[in-house]
């Protein structure tokens, strides 16, 4: 059978797609490229900073939007977000006795009753991190860098984190949309802005 060249623009098309792939290098569990490896430990230590943006969440075939303003202060997370499921307002604080909701002391109950009001398990622990498009550095991940040596995609503690746009804040760039997905659970966030970030 004789082969036809290609035309012009089909290996064009090939090479550049080919070039697009190159672009995107996916590691496996625990192993940073060299370039990355610079950044990735200022990404993980910075424990200081505050964000504020907007979440819109799908569970199965309901879903709900809520504004985010988050405050990380050492190992302590407090998150308050306005409007879930059109309610009123929502304060979240994780630190080392526990997840508290409204100001309610921490227990198994609490988070239960977390869980079934926003449909999933929501994984404050790790989205310290995630926010700041680094991995947990306490689990293992696979990641899927872009063009500019930044997270593009990250797989861990069964979430997918895809990160579609970064934005200037402090010393650095940070994600400015993000979605993280497990089966039947969608989150969009847009970060509006970054403050206290070094």
């Amino acid at each position: 059978m004789q082969r036809l060249p290609l035309k012009p623009f089909a290996a064009t098309s090939l090479l550049v797609l080919g070039l697009l792939a190159a672009c995107v290098s996916t590691l496996p569990p625990g192993t940073v490229p060299p370039e990355w490896a610079l950044r990735l430990p200022a990404l993980q230590q910075n424990a200081d900073w505050d964000m504020q943006g907007r979440a819109a969440v799908k569970v199965g075939a309901r879903g709900w939007q809520a504004s985010v303003d988050w405050r990380q202060h050492g190992a302590n997370t407090t998150v308050h977000l306005a409007g879930p499921l059109g309610v009123g307002a929502t304060l979240l604080r994780l630190d080392a006795q526990g997840l508290s909701v409204n100001d309610a002391p921490p227990s198994r109950d609490v988070v239960k009753l977390l869980q079934r009001h926003l449909g999933f398990d929501l994984p404050l622990a790790n989205l310290r991190f995630w926010l700041l498009g680094a991995p947990d550095p306490g689990l293992p991940y696979t990641v899927a860098l872009n063009d500019q040596d930044r997270a593009q995609r990250l797989t861990q503690a069964g979430w997918q984190i895809d990160f579609a746009r970064y934005r200037r804040a402090g010393g650095d760039w940070l994600p400015a949309t993000m979605t993280l997905t497990r089966p039947g659970v969608r989150v969009r966030m847009a970060i509006d802005r970054w403050d206290g970030v070094q």
